[in-house]
């Protein structure tokens, strides 16, 4: 591969992802170590990305500091939209957990209606939500723990995108999680920040569970985070359209429909 072909390919999973760690650039990019540092030093010269911890982000950047605030919907505006169907759709994701499992539960205003119906089950469960941290402490019987990061008030969540998780630190049979929207590209998120610490949430899991009400459908983000390829089972609510069902259910994922 030339070194117009590497820059080339570089900058087009810049832009699709914002952020690229160097393991991925590794796997992605056909070029020994030190090809690919000079690659990214040149790259960074000519003002085309900057370099950061962990890995490479667009010059327009993307602070994990202490400034930066999560775009979308903040979380205690969120929490009531659409609740009944939210608390159907958690009630039915309860239901597949096994007792004494671990589970991972991503942070959001649908996931943590699932924390009500988790305490006989007797669970070891990760999550990234300081809510669903408060939420499980009530439940003498699950165990918790909490990812390490920044915690980002807006949707009182910790993340840390730019170091690589040790995927034998906590395994989990699934992960639960929701999206700012899902179309036929896959899942998609607000937020470059929320993506990389999700995606790697992923490799900690055997399967994804996808927890999203129908006007999810109907709605846009910016970011792919996930194809629906990625995905084991989607649960959401009646007001689906038929369009909508079809397309999950063509790409091979498993669809519950909750009556709300």
């Amino acid at each position: 591969m030339h070194a117009a072909e590497r820059d080339r390919l570089i900058l087009n999973l810049l832009g699709e992802q914002g952020f690229l760690s160097f393991r991925e650039l590794s796997r992605r990019v056909t070029a020994s170590p030190a090809t690919l540092r000079r690659d990214l030093e040149r790259l960074q010269t000519d003002g085309k990305l900057v370099r950061v911890r962990g890995g490479v982000q667009p010059t327009g950047g993307i602070d994990s500091g202490s400034g930066h605030h999560l775009k979308g919907v903040p979380f205690n505006e969120n929490i009531n939209r659409n609740r009944t169907a939210k608390e159907a759709i958690c009630k039915a994701a309860a239901a597949l957990c096994r007792p004494g499992e671990a589970i991972i539960i991503d942070g959001g205003s649908t996931t943590l209606h699932m924390c009500p119906h988790l305490e006989p089950l007797r669970l070891q469960v990760l999550t990234n939500s300081l809510h669903i941290v408060s939420a499980l402490l009530q439940h003498p019987n699950t165990g918790i723990s909490i990812t390490g990061g920044v915690v980002f008030r807006e949707q009182n969540i910790v993340l840390d995108p730019f170091e690589d998780v040790d995927k034998r630190i906590f395994h989990a049979s699934r992960m639960f999680m929701g999206a700012a929207a899902v179309n036929r590209h896959g899942l998609m998120q607000n937020d470059i920040i929320l993506i990389q610490a999700e995606r790697k949430l992923f490799n900690q899991a055997d399967e994804v569970i996808v927890l999203v009400d129908s006007s999810k459908f109907s709605a846009s983000a910016g970011h792919l985070l996930c194809a629906l390829s990625r995905v084991k089972t989607l649960i959401t609510d009646s007001r689906i359209s038929t369009e909508s069902a079809k397309m999950i259910e063509s790409h091979g994922v498993k669809l519950i429909v909750v009556n709300v």
